[in-house]
């Protein structure tokens, strides 16, 4: 069983009658930038079996970054929320954000680390390709050993980088 999408518009009009809004975002992003009074249940915590508690008689309506998330993850909600009705955000908080719909946003908290990993590997990219044209071609080496591990990460699940940024100082929440 697929559960209704809603717009952000719609699911305004929920919340303002008693539907909880639950982002499913690791922490991290929903520190970040968050949708007013949205409560935070990561999916990661709901795949490990983490129900959402306290909504029995409400409507759910779960939302992420994109609406990916929400819909490749729909019955896993579902059950996470059961006996709630469930409702996925189409768009996720990009949508509800295009819809000039307010969001509590605190820059003092690390970007998400993927958004990171995408930063460095990007930057190692460049850096390698211009290198290797401009100073020695066995540089271009750089650039494809990034691209490898980038490549191993999608295929695996395992991304090094992420790890090692993960760790990094920048990435501790702000207090």
């Amino acid at each position: 069983m697929i559960p209704e999408s809603v717009s952000p518009l719609e699911a305004k009009k929920r919340i303002e009658q008693g539907a909880v809004l639950i982002d499913i975002r690791d922490r991290a992003e929903y520190l970040r930038e968050h949708i007013p009074n949205a409560r935070s249940v990561p999916l990661s915590d709901i795949a490990a079996g983490k129900t959402v508690d306290g909504v029995e008689q409400q409507t759910v309506i779960f939302h992420c970054q994109s609406g990916m998330r929400t819909a490749q993850n729909a019955i896993t909600l579902i059950n996470a929320a059961s006996p709630a009705p469930v409702l996925l955000m189409t768009g996720g908080i990009n949508a509800w954000k295009s819809a000039q719909f307010p969001t509590n946003e605190d820059k003092k908290q690390p970007l998400p680390i993927m958004r990171q990993v995408q930063i460095v590997a990007g930057a190692l990219i460049l850096t390698g390709v211009v290198l290797g044209y401009t100073v020695n071609s066995g540089l271009f080496l750089l650039s494809g050993f990034v691209g490898a591990g980038l490549l191993f990460a999608g295929v695996s699940g395992w991304c090094g980088m992420a790890m090692l940024l993960s760790k990094m100082p920048w990435n501790r929440p702000a207090k």
